[in-house]
């Protein structure tokens, strides 16, 4: 497997050509699909079918030509049946390379469908420090670049490449036969010369392009991430920042760009050079010939006609050469996700989860990060079936760590977590995370509508279940007020609703899902007093029988917790209830005092604000 530090935009370990046409063969001749290999074998008949019909189709031109010079009577009758005959012959290589199209496009998209597919479920199993390390515009182009890469290859090379070599071996065989071996050896030092030419210079030039794709894949990342960020942009005014940023990337594409293209043209030259000091070559040989005797006109017409058709798919080759070479590039770096650590595994012979209660035990964990960074020393809580605990502290404590360790996005450093006794490392990771919901600080939405996302905590539900869990999340009134209801477009990352408003949608969404287990982290930070006090009852009413773990800085939102835990640094330094807490006069009961005066103080601005506007008011 790869490891991560490999797994770049531009991976430092490149794999070779062969391996990734390796990676390719299972998609093109995959295990139990007869109708797949079928369609492949067929393919590759009409393949050669065409390729020998249209090698000797130019042998049928020349007998036109010898009948016209030869015999002048039978110019009505000769030359007609040969001539119908190369027309037909044209007509079935034409025909026949389209069937062979048509027969291959469903192996070649199902290739491509496959291989993105098993790349993108690649992804979301790959675990959460990846994908923080990783920029998502880079991955996207990545799996976008590898696809069409695929397409390209399949087409070109196996339709354009291999027959062209065939015809190139057909027609040197041809023109030994009928002529001599100088005309065959002629053809073949000719295309030799060109095709070297065209490898040479282009993996030359291949270094161009790999920084062009590099510098195009920066420039379409940072193009995201500052779209992404509209708001945080005009925040602090920095729109000009942002195009300074953009035009750097731009312009590093532009440098790579422009020698990309005069070392295209140097190749160019070279090939047409190349082409024309072969074909000169051969035409003076061939004219010679005829001079005495030894070749027909038919036979010089027959010369160039070889050339010309030979000479027409080897002048394609250069461009195919090169995609060729970019879109294995392409795919070399979509195939190197595949071979990316997962970090987080089912272990072998892991089982499901098997709930009794879905009581949770956090059992001498510890965890860090960096091993010079520990986020979590020594923690060890429970929660009970039906029992809420919170989880307080302050800013970099390690609250919100211990719920990406339960949801197995990270594996404990040391200790070992547990639901109704079985360690969730033991049993497989989408039934520990079915058993679980939880409503996060920041709540990121899908461009979609407001009922997609709702529903997305459990898609089988019905619009009633929906409508329910909007219902228990006080907002089936504001999606009701609104002109297009529940399929109102909540915008990119839900930018188009306020952030109460896209809480609520979050906390719908996991009261849907019907967890054993819940999790609020922060879960109503976003919401004004009032909506707070309305949701903080509902959550209550969800989690009645529930195992619920409350991550929470505002103390005021956990006073009811059956128990409360403090973190400090990362390690537990005080548990118990809220009255207890306090009567310790700990840290806890420090964090109380101080929220209070805070709120005390917001209290008395409001009220001196409210004061003020009165005396303001007209009269």
């Amino acid at each position: 497997m790869r490891s991560l530090e490999t797994t770049g935009e531009n991976p430092k370990v490149h794999r070779s050509d062969l391996k990734t046409l390796k990676t390719l063969i299972p998609y093109l001749w995959p295990k139990d699909a007869r109708d797949i290999k079928f369609r492949v074998l067929i393919a590759l008949l009409f393949l050669s079918l065409a390729k020998g019909i249209s090698a000797g189709a130019p042998i049928l031109y020349k007998l036109v030509i010898d009948a016209i010079s030869d015999n002048q009577a039978v110019i009505i009758i000769v030359p007609v049946g040969i001539i119908l005959s190369y027309g037909l012959a044209r007509t079935l290589s034409l025909a026949f390379g389209e069937f062979r199209d048509a027969v291959f496009a469903k192996v070649a998209q199902r290739a491509i469908r496959k291989a993105g597919l098993k790349t993108f479920r690649h992804l979301h199993k790959l675990a959460m420090r990846f994908h923080l390390d990783r920029q998502t515009g880079g991955l996207s182009r990545a799996v976008e670049r590898g696809t069409k890469g695929i397409d390209f290859l399949l087409n070109f090379m196996l339709f354009n490449v291999i027959p062209t070599l065939l015809e190139i071996i057909l027609v040197c065989a041809i023109m030994w036969g009928l002529f001599n071996i100088w005309y065959a050896l002629v053809t073949f030092v000719t295309v030799s010369i060109y095709i070297f030419w065209t490898i040479v210079v282009t993996d030359w030039r291949l270094k161009y392009r790999r920084q062009m794709n590099k510098m195009d894949g920066e420039a379409n990342t940072k193009a995201i991430d500052s779209l992404l960020n509209y708001e945080t942009v005009k925040y602090f005014g920095n729109e000009e920042h942002e195009a300074k940023r953009f035009d750097r990337a731009l312009r590093s594409y532009e440098e790579s760009a422009i020698k990309s293209k005069v070392s295209l043209s140097l190749l160019n030259v070279g090939q047409g050079a190349v082409i024309s000091i072969g074909m000169t070559v051969l035409m003076i040989m061939a004219a010679f010939s005829v001079q005495d005797k030894s070749m027909t006109l038919g036979d010089f017409v027959l010369v160039n006609t070889y050339m010309i058709q030979l000479f027409l798919p080897l002048n394609f080759l250069g461009f195919v050469y090169r995609e060729i070479k970019q879109s294995l590039t392409d795919m070399d770096d979509m195939f190197s996700l595949l071979e990316t650590e997962t970090e987080i595994e089912d272990r072998s012979g892991a089982t499901n989860l098997k709930l009794n209660g879905g009581e949770v035990v956090f059992e001498n964990i510890s965890f860090y990060y960096q091993p010079e960074r520990p986020i979590l020393k020594n923690v060890s809580l429970t929660v009970k079936p039906g029992q809420t605990v919170a989880i307080v502290g302050s800013s970099g404590a390690g609250k919100s760590t211990i719920s990406r360790l339960l949801y197995r996005f990270y594996d404990v450093t040391a200790g070992r977590i547990l639901i109704d006794g079985q360690d969730i490392r033991d049993v497989k990771q989408n039934t520990v995370r079915a058993a679980i919901g939880i409503v996060p600080q920041d709540t990121v939405l899908f461009n979609d509508t407001i009922y997609y996302n709702i529903s997305y905590g459990r898609p089988s539900a019905a619009p009633s279940e929906v409508e329910e869990a909007a219902r228990l999340a006080a907002i089936h009134n504001f999606i009701s007020d609104s002109p297009d209801g529940y399929n109102t477009r909540v915008g990119e990352r839900g930018l188009k609703l306020s952030g109460g408003e896209k809480q609520r949608v979050a906390i719908a969404r996991t009261i849907l899902k019907n967890p054993d287990i819940l999790i609020f982290d922060e879960a109503t930070s976003a919401l004004d007093s009032h909506t707070e006090r309305e949701i903080q009852q509902s959550l209550k009413e969800v989690a009645a029988d529930r195992t619920a773990i409350v991550i929470a800085h505002r103390l005021s939102t956990v006073i009811d917790a059956d128990e409360i835990i403090v973190l400090e640094k990362g390690s537990i330094v005080e548990k118990g209830t809220h009255s207890e807490l306090l009567a310790k006069n700990g840290s806890y009961a420090s964090m109380w005092a101080r929220q209070q005066e805070a709120e005390k103080a917001k209290e008395t601005l409001e009220r001196n604000l409210d004061i003020e506007m009165v005396e303001v008011k007209p009269s």
